[in-house]
């Protein structure tokens, strides 16, 4: 990731661990962390789940749910739920006076690496869960370059190796298989 060091350009920074720059010439110190991302599967009546064909790279064309990283200054689900409203649309129905923790589920977290312009990130995904009866296609309007489409699938039409990352996949089979 750095070539050199941002504070003295010394060539002789150090990544060490797979966390940590450390420069030994001005003692610049820069921990890679881990950064928080979540998802949701967003179900309905007919428990279909709803999946995003992702618009582009990493992944393009294969299949994620909702979600995204986590800005700055936000919670979890406060982030979830923006993306949500970013990535398809829809704003799911927050009662007067309920919280967001209220409406959304956590019922799993898995590590995951994000790639992207050839910098791996490791995240940890955070999983909800939301029920949207009667929720369909004519009801989200998709973010340009970003999502391509959805595809509202039972659990018997699931193909696992169609989703776009391993925590993903972990995600969708803690969700059908409790106690997994």
């Amino acid at each position: 990731m750095f070539k050199f060091c941002p504070k003295c350009a010394s060539e002789k920074i150090n990544f060490i661990d797979g966390k940590l720059f450390r420069c030994p010439d001005c003692g610049f110190v820069y921990y890679h962390n881990t950064a928080a991302a979540t998802g949701c599967i967003i179900t309905g009546l007919t428990q279909q789940i709803l999946f995003l064909v992702r618009g582009k790279n990493p992944e393009k064309g294969k299949l994620d749910l909702p979600g995204g990283f986590v800005d700055p200054g936000e919670g979890a689900i406060e982030g979830l739920y923006r993306e949500i409203q970013e990535e398809i649309g829809w704003t799911p129905t927050v009662p007067d006076g309920v919280p967001l923790a209220k409406v959304f589920t956590l019922f799993a977290s898995f590590p995951n690496v994000y790639t992207f312009k050839n910098i791996d990130y490791n995240t940890c995904d955070l999983y909800f869960h939301i029920n949207a009866p009667g929720l369909c296609e004519r009801d989200l309007r998709l973010q340009p370059g970003e999502i391509d489409g959805v595809r509202f699938l039972k659990p018997e039409e699931i193909n696992y190796s169609e989703f776009a990352f391993e925590s993903t996949c972990r995600a969708v089979r803690a969700f059908l298989t409790p106690g997994l």
